[in-house]
């Protein structure tokens, strides 16, 4: 069976308009010898097939225009129309068994299911938090429809408006899918090897909580702040945040919520030895991706760690690269 759709992390032929951002960054960081966790990508000419069959990709331009509610443009109509044409579909055959053919070949673990469209993670716009993730997907049905799925996310209110306000055409656009395994962390956070405020070259900005990223991610949580001077990898200033709660693998599909003790937010995520070595490898990161400053979301496993306030042994830690992209 032909697998022309999928391009796993380390095939060598990517670019952007085949794999979208994300699937570019973490191809491009896999080549690069950086601990990526293994996947797949499943190309914009998948969903590219899918929207032409039946004539879909013209009901969807078709539908994806503005209608004025008060003195407000909105497209949460043309949302709710064109996300009725997802919800009714179902994947090809073929595509069904090159995923599976790929997932099967990831060991059937756990996987983190991410959009990656082709017009997104680019220096000069932001298209970060409009289309969908999914995390601790578990078995090919649930993976086939966490990408019918992302496919849909293509086209929120949110994602439509700011194709139309910057310009981009909503019939250029198209989305890839990232299939990667999932990391069981313990501590996730971003880093921006610029302070993303100010623009300041000097420092990098970490941001850090208990469990799986999406918490801080996705604003869910105060996360721990960590200012490191970046000549020195010295931590300038911590400021401990409130992380509320953490997010972690549910024992079936998705996740769960656990709700942190009071000691456990009073404690600082990540130790300052930690830190410079995060701090060492986002540098690298950043010569990778040609000096650009990046925003790169990060995993810690801790092998001898059994609850957020525990340290964990010296060298115990593994560090994983999620995703860099340029900060804008």
């Amino acid at each position: 069976m032909s697998s022309h759709h999928i391009f796993p992390f380390a095939a060598r032929t990517s670019d952007l308009e085949t794999v979208g951002g994300k699937g570019l960054s973490l191809a491009s960081m896999s080549h690069a010898g950086f601990d990526v966790p293994p996947g797949f990508t499943i190309a914009t000419s998948a969903y590219r097939e899918f929207v032409t069959t039946g004539d879909l990709q013209q009901k969807i331009i078709g539908l994806a225009r503005p209608e004025l509610v008060g003195r407000t443009i909105s497209f949460e109509a043309a949302s709710e129309s064109i996300q009725a044409l997802f919800a009714g579909a179902k994947l090809s055959n073929s595509l069904k068994t090159q995923i599976a053919d790929a997932y099967g070949e990831l060991g059937e673990t756990p996987v983190a299911v991410r959009s990656s469209a082709n017009a997104e993670d680019l220096p000069d716009l932001s298209f970060a938090g409009q289309q969908d993730t999914y995390l601790n997907v578990r078995g090919v049905d649930a993976v086939g429809a966490a990408v019918l799925n992302c496919w849909a996310s293509l086209w929120t209110a949110r994602a439509i408006g700011y194709r139309h306000e910057n310009d981009i055409a909503q019939d250029a656009v198209a989305m890839a899918v990232v299939i990667q395994s999932m990391v069981p962390s313990n501590v996730s956070g971003i880093l921006f090897t610029a302070n993303p405020a100010t623009g300041e070259r000097s420092e990098m900005i970490v941001n850090a909580s208990f469990g799986l990223g999406e918490a801080v991610v996705g604003g869910e949580v105060t996360p721990d702040t960590f200012i490191i001077e970046r000549d020195t990898l010295a931590v300038k200033e911590t400021m401990i945040g409130g992380k509320e709660h953490m997010i972690v693998s549910a024992d079936g599909q998705g996740t769960n919520t656990r709700e942190l003790t009071a000691a456990e937010r009073e404690q600082a995520s990540v130790s300052e030895p930690l830190l410079k070595t995060l701090a060492a490898l986002a540098i690298k990161v950043e010569d990778h991706f040609q000096g650009m400053p990046q925003d790169i979301e990060w995993a810690m496993t801790f092998s001898s760690r059994s609850t957020p306030s525990s340290s964990p042994a010296e060298g115990s830690e593994t560090l994983f690269l999620l995703q860099s992209r340029p900060i804008t």
